[in-house]
């Protein structure tokens, strides 16, 4: 008994703690949320077109770096970070755009290898691309004045810009389950993701919804890594960490639910703030460990289907 509670003082002690629970709370959430921009466009983009796209990584990286560009245009303020999320968004949208029906939209009914080698390909063409316009040197974004500095919530100080990002990307899920749950476009998606051949039947332009499902999913992956930039440090391989994470999250929530991407979000974002708290030796598997746990579970995933 003595062993246990010494056990449990060393590792979960953090526990009785109030102030510790709620800012690594936060923490998980803010960390949450900017995860799950990028997972949301990765489900997104394999529940229609069933390809998984490893250059989902490079694309919020090309996001960050677009948004420290505008940022060099001027001094920091709110409406040059405004523009930077903008123009990465709309950039990488548009660069969605030209790889769907530029690339993928020729091997779509090609084997899976060929599309994981064609995605795996361009990781490396725009990293280079990216060395060759920026340099490989590290690059930061300042925070800009009305979201600096640190304010009181749920009892603890937390910095602003983290609350920003909480209730961005709770106002982007709320903008995705609105567009998927109460438009046309989101019936032809849901559609698309149960049979596309029956879509395509049905006299559906499926190439064109293909291709807006695809730039929709690049831009949310660029619009995280613009919100990404004043936290991080932006250099040539920041595409990594994110992208293994982010596949985390999709296989956790389920391949192609915007809903398991958002739970899934939060889940790895609270195993990473509370597992480095308890075992920081283990931190770095324990959300490999979580998804070992779910697919053991339910092996589609928390929110997906059995194909």
């Amino acid at each position: 008994m003595d062993a246990l509670a010494d056990f449990l003082a060393l590792h979960f002690g953090w526990a009785s703690n109030p102030v510790v629970v709620a800012r690594q709370l936060l923490a998980a959430i803010s960390n949450g949320m900017l995860l799950f921009l990028i997972s949301a466009g990765l489900s997104l983009i394999f529940g229609v077109s069933r390809i998984v796209n490893f250059a989902h990584g490079v694309l919020f990286m090309l996001g960050a770096y677009l948004a420290v560009s505008v940022a060099m245009l001027g001094s920091a303020g709110l409406g040059l970070f405004a523009a930077g999320l903008i123009g990465a968004t709309a950039g990488l949208f548009v660069l969605g755009v030209l790889i769907e029906s530029g690339l993928l939209r020729r091997i779509y009914r090609a084997p899976h290898e060929f599309q994981l080698l064609l995605t795996f390909a361009l990781v490396f063409i725009i990293g280079d691309l990216v060395k060759l316009v920026w340099g490989r040197a590290d690059y930061g974004m300042e925070v800009p004045p009305p979201l600096t500095g640190s304010t009181q919530a749920f009892g603890v100080t937390f910095p602003v810009y983290r609350l920003f990002l909480i209730a961005f990307g709770l106002a982007v899920a709320a903008g995705l389950w609105f567009a998927l749950a109460r438009t046309r476009w989101g019936v032809l998606v849901r559609a698309a993701t149960m049979d596309r051949q029956m879509l395509g039947a049905l006299g559906i332009d499926t190439r064109r919804l293909f291709t807006t499902v695809f730039a929709l999913g690049a831009a949310l992956a660029g619009l995280g890594g613009a919100l990404a930039a004043p936290i991080v440090a932006i250099g040539p391989g920041l595409h990594v960490q994110v992208i293994i994470d982010a596949f985390v999250v999709v296989v956790i929530g389920g391949m192609g639910s915007v809903m398991g991407a958002l739970v899934g979000s939060l889940l790895v974002g609270l195993v990473n703030a509370f597992g480095l708290l308890a075992f920081p030796g283990l931190a770095v598997v324990l959300t490999f460990a979580l998804m070992a746990i779910v697919l053991v579970i339910r092996p589609w995933g928390l929110f997906g289907a059995p194909e």
